[in-house]
């Protein structure tokens, strides 16, 4: 079972392709975010990167996680794989979570498909926990005790591949 921590936003990746799209949209950092909110764009992107350590380490100790893998530059597409064996693939189903504003904004204001920004940004999944399914309970409630935000968003598989199912819907 793979549960997904929620991110804080952009958090520290994808910022050439956050400024480009800014440049496109003719705004500043000090302009209201078109994506909501009563901040500026400068205030909503900077918003400090969650820390996962020591809620993380509260779900090791449960004795279920199997692997962690940290949702960085290369999105879900790129960031999952490095922590599965050979041959094991995952699939996640997107629709699980909502989104922040924020990704919904960049990908209309830049016209960036759906594949790039799973390659870009973590989407609004800052961590992803992958943990064996007997132990999920106990290592959700560790997390959530811990004060993440998590939903269970996929699972891993034999197919080999990372499959995103509904990517923006």
């Amino acid at each position: 079972v793979i549960l997904g921590l929620a991110s804080s936003g952009v958090h520290s990746n994808g910022f050439s392709l956050v400024r480009r799209v800014m440049e496109k949209a003719g705004l500043d950092f000090n302009d209201a975010a078109p994506f909501g909110g009563a901040l500026t764009i400068g205030e909503a992107l900077l918003t400090p990167t969650r820390i996962y350590v020591n809620s993380c380490l509260a779900a090791i100790k449960t004795g279920g996680v199997s692997g962690l893998a940290h949702i960085t530059g290369g999105g879900l597409k790129e960031n999952l794989p490095r922590v599965l064996a050979d041959g094991l693939g995952v699939e996640i189903d997107c629709r699980r979570w909502a989104m922040p504003a924020v990704f919904g904004w960049l990908r209309e204001a830049g016209k960036i498909d759906w594949d790039e920004m799973a390659r870009t940004f973590n989407l609004g999944i800052g961590m992803a926990v992958i943990v064996r399914p007997d132990k999920a309970d106990a290592v959700a409630a560790a997390l959530e005790e811990a004060g993440e935000t998590l939903t269970v968003i996929g699972e891993v598989t034999a197919s080999g591949e990372i499959v995103l199912s509904g990517l923006g819907g």
